[in-house]
């Protein structure tokens, strides 16, 4: 029982930096989707701008992914802050205004 309480925090921060690994591989295999997409559509229609709607659309999937990963991590950041062990002595009561 204890090793396995042992290992739980070894395995965290490996999981957390393959997670912002697999982002920028994301953000990568996004890009080269939408380009794929856009020769796909050039090559099928003949009409050579489509190339570029398909990198738009690649390009828009990796922000899409950023916001994701963004989104998340300040979840977690409030859910820190609103720990006592993080808040530094700091009163987190919202309806305190201070007067007596």
């Amino acid at each position: 029982m204890e090793n396995e309480e042992e290992r739980k925090p070894r395995l965290k921060p490996i999981i957390e930096g393959a997670e912002s690994l697999s982002l920028g591989i994301s953000m990568v295999v996004a890009v080269l989707i939408g380009v794929g997409i856009g020769l796909g559509l050039k090559k099928l229609t003949g009409i050579g701008w489509l190339f570029w709607i398909g990198v738009a659309i690649g390009i828009a999937a990796a922000i899409a992914n950023i916001y994701k990963a963004y989104s998340k991590q300040y979840k977690e950041f409030e859910a820190l802050a609103k720990d006592p062990r993080y808040n530094m002595g700091k009163n987190t009561n919202e309806d305190d205004d201070g007067e007596d």
